[in-house]
């Protein structure tokens, strides 16, 4: 056998060993996805929320055996993938058609809840550079956010457990917001558009954005969606900042660097403006949405499985009042915002 026929072979037992690894947490996440569709359909409720209760019912099976590597890979990567098909469902005609006026919000409640995240952490006793990641985590996209602003910020002892922190308890309040913030935008009476921009804005997490969104209406989730993404692009000039920090105070970083734009975002972009030409065909859009839809819907369900809410009492209660206050003071700046900018 030659060298080439080995490496075929080598790659292909690399690839069966990774799908039988993956299989079970992606297919239990497949089932309750499925039981969630059902119960959608027959009681009327949003389907992202029964996927959500369904998985977090489930949560044991995240924390080890053998399905724990597979819900991994399908609350991250099929999420990624279906927010990355969600780019068929909009043109550049509907970004360009919501105006300055969300842009100018994005950019201002970035800026600020950075800002007082910062100045509030080291009033009760916390390094300002905790209030920069939990304020960017807030701000920007959740724990992706999280992660790569702890890679550009300079080490320090504690700089492990603050991450964690920050990445489940972001993690935990995304979750609580995609629950919440919908009844909030129904209260207020919001047009679909305005509700769009309010969750697009204000939840932490993109899969949660998603599915806030796209509960209450299609046009929503495209707003929603938009907004959020947004946010996303904006992860590049504060890891920037970030890094300018840490040459200010002397410290490099080690490890290699998450990708300063995600990559589906850059996928979301790209389909948006393959779709924007006009030239996909109809039973293409419909398909890849509905394959989106699905992704959603499962990777939902394997985010309620990794949903572990009892962890967050093991790090005190300074941390948790402070993300609760940033994710409070992020509402109420949007909606003060979006009272004066529409």
């Amino acid at each position: 056998m030659n060298s080439s026929s080995q490496f075929s072979l080598s790659y292909a037992d690399n690839i069966r060993q990774k799908v039988q690894a993956l299989a079970p947490g992606f297919s239990i996440s497949l089932v309750a996805a499925a039981a969630a569709s059902f119960l959608s359909e027959h009681y009327g409720a949003p389907v992202m929320l029964f996927a959500l209760l369904l998985g977090m019912g489930l949560s044991f099976l995240s924390v080890e055996g053998r399905c724990k590597a597979g819900i991994e890979f399908t609350a991250r990567t099929v999420m990624r993938i279906g927010i990355a098909l969600l780019g068929m469902r909009i043109t550049l005609a509907q970004i360009t058609a919501l105006g300055w006026q969300p842009i100018a919000l994005v950019i201002t409640l970035i800026i600020v809840t950075i800002s007082v995240s910062i100045v509030v952490a080291k009033l009760i006793g916390f390094q300002k550079l905790f209030g920069m990641l939990t304020g960017g985590a807030t701000a920007i996209c959740g724990a992706s956010a999280a992660l790569a602003l702890s890679v550009a910020l300079p080490n320090h002892p504690q700089k492990e457990k603050a991450t964690l922190f920050t990445v489940i308890g972001v993690s935990a309040l995304s979750t609580i917001a995609m629950i919440v913030y919908p009844m909030i935008a129904e209260w207020l009476a919001l047009s679909p558009t305005e509700a769009g921009v309010f969750l697009g804005a204000t939840i932490h997490d993109v899969a949660q954005v998603v599915g806030a969104g796209y509960s209450m209406s299609t046009e929503t989730g495209d707003t929603a969606t938009v907004v959020k993404l947004m946010r996303v692009a904006m992860l590049l000039p504060v890891i920037i900042c970030a890094a300018m920090i840490t040459r200010m105070q002397g410290v490099e970083s080690t490890g290699p660097r998450p990708p300063l734009l995600p990559w589906f975002a850059v996928g979301f972009l790209i389909l948006a403006c393959v779709n924007s030409t006009g030239w996909v065909p109809m039973v293409v859009q419909g398909g890849m949405n509905e394959l989106s839809r699905w992704c959603l819907i499962i990777s939902i369900s394997a985010l309620g499985m990794k949903t572990q809410f009892k962890e967050l009492a093991t790090v005190g209660i300074k941390p948790i009042l402070l993300m609760v206050g940033e994710s409070i003071f992020l509402v109420v700046l949007v909606l003060l915002l979006m009272h004066w900018m529409f």
